[in-house]
């Protein structure tokens, strides 16, 4: 649903922790089996940092297509429900990456309101982009373990990598050869779809 006024405030906030790249997939798994048709979900997290391994996960629990990888060079993906799968007649996923988009205007461009009402939609890099596409949303941020100082502001432009200070940069910068090092995700719900913070059955033992 277009949202004329979309919320800045977050109804909730969620904070999990992974261990591996097996538990990051677990969980976003045991989050896609309970989305629905029109869902809009931000992903934020430096290049590397997960996203699209998070994005396969949802797309295990919403039963689409396999197969699932970055969308960088054609900007979306769209891998279609499986009859076969665990949720037969579900929606879609519809995979973007609004890295190279500099305003909402281009994402309007893509025409993602013909796909929204039938399909779970996932942009990466879409904070201050596609907030106007829904009343509601659920915002992802992956970022390395820190220890008990917590979580720096992420208040940081996501125009470019370069843009980050420092102290971002050495939460949200992962190599591909960590794709085991632990993780913190953090999920905010906003608008009336996610008033409620929910239970999220189905995620494995050992995350937190």
């Amino acid at each position: 649903m277009p949202a004329s006024a979309p919320s800045d405030s977050a109804q909730w906030e969620q904070t999990f922790h992974v261990e591996t790249a097996e538990q990051t997939h677990e969980l976003a798994a045991a989050i896609g089996s309970v989305l629905e048709a029109g869902d809009l979900l931000v992903l934020t997290g430096e290049l590397g940092a997960g996203k699209t391994t998070f994005t396969q996960g949802l797309g295990e629990g919403l039963g689409v297509r396999a197969g699932i990888i970055s969308p960088t060079f054609v900007l979306v993906r769209i891998h279609p429900n499986l009859s076969e799968g665990p949720r037969p007649g579900g929606p879609d996923l519809v995979h973007v990456d609004a890295y190279r988009l500099e305003s909402a205007s281009e994402i309007d461009d893509i025409d993602l309101e013909n796909t929204m009402d039938s399909s779970v939609t996932v942009v990466e890099w879409g904070r201050e982009r596609v907030e106007h596409l829904s009343d509601s949303r659920l915002e992802v941020e992956l970022y390395r373990r820190l220890g008990s100082a917590g979580l720096p502001s992420v208040s940081y432009s996501p125009e470019s990598p370069e843009h980050a200070s420092p102290e971002q940069a050495a939460v949200l910068d992962f190599a591909p050869e960590d794709d085991d090092e632990p993780r913190t995700i953090v999920i905010r719900g906003f608008g009336p779809r996610w008033a409620r913070q929910p239970s999220w059955p189905g995620i494995p033992e050992g995350i937190s």
